[in-house]
């Protein structure tokens, strides 16, 4: 249960972020917890996340803001892992480093530029851009969608059920619809504008009754791939790592064998210098 501090701080902060949102980033706390809050935020333009839907909640102590909230993304991304809490200097994995200055929207936008770098921490995963831009695709379906079905995953689809505040991939999109109907209802048309099939996320094929797709549905359908395009992302991004995984062992192996070819030359000529004249 919130302090009345925390209550009085968590409520202003609601009524200033309603004001004056952060470019490319909403947030509400629970109706029934106001420690409980949901983020979206909209992929920035010329990043690999352009035009994703990136949902994720933060878990604020009791005694915010004396201590940092944790930190998760539920919309599977290709930056974090989902439903993780993620290691920031903004987050609860680092309570001394946190400014009680600081405010949501500080905080979000923090987890926006770290999104939009390479940094590692606890929480975060490599990924392609190309993949990137895939899952960003996606992100809307798998939103409403909870991912389609739990007990047939498709590809792109992270089951995370442990932890508190984490997010069961096949839920349905129940939880996603709780918080954000309006933006749920979108969704949906959206889906359905872009012929997207509800139960795997794959792009449905055209009719002789639909017509030809819109352009924006083409330009969609060539990012999706059809729905099998991540297996061939991550097949070409793990064919990559191999390759570089390869090179740097035979490079290994050649310095290896260098330096043992230089420490029997050395062995010759100090032999020869140190033998019997």
């Amino acid at each position: 249960m919130a302090t009345t501090a925390a209550h009085k701080r968590l409520t202003r902060e609601y009524q200033n972020i309603q004001k004056n949102p952060p470019p490319y980033i909403v947030a509400h706390p629970s109706e029934s917890n106001i420690l409980e809050w949901h983020y979206l935020l909209t992929g920035a333009p010329d990043t690999p996340y352009e035009g994703g839907q990136y949902w994720g909640s933060l878990v604020f102590p009791s005694d915010y803001p004396f201590a940092p909230p944790a930190i998760r993304m539920h919309t599977p991304n290709g930056r974090f892992q989902p439903s993780t809490r993620l290691c920031l200097s903004i987050s609860d994995f680092h309570p001394k480093s946190f400014n009680p200055a600081w405010s949501v929207s500080t905080i979000l936008i923090g987890l926006l530029s770290f999104m939009n770098g390479e940094e590692m921490t606890a929480g975060s995963i490599s990924g392609t851009p190309a993949e990137r831009r895939w899952y960003a695709a996606r992100s809307r379906w798998w939103n409403s969608s909870g991912g389609g079905s739990a007990t047939s995953p498709n590809p792109g689809v992270q089951n995370t059920t442990k932890g508190v505040g984490n997010i069961k991939a096949g839920d349905g999109g129940v939880k996603f619809r709780s918080e954000w109907p309006d933006e749920d209802f979108e969704n949906w048309r959206w889906i359905s504008e872009h012929r997207i099939d509800p139960k795997t996320g794959k792009c449905l094929p055209d009719t002789p009754e639909q017509g030809p797709c819109s352009p924006e549905t083409a330009a969609l359908r060539r990012r999706l791939g059809g729905g099998d395009t991540m297996n061939v992302i991550s097949a070409s991004g793990s064919a990559v790592r191999d390759a570089r995984q390869v090179w740097i062992t035979k490079r290994r192996l050649w310095y290896g064998a260098a330096a043992v070819f230089l420490y029997v030359i050395l062995v010759r000529i100090f032999g020869d210098v140190d033998g019997p004249s």
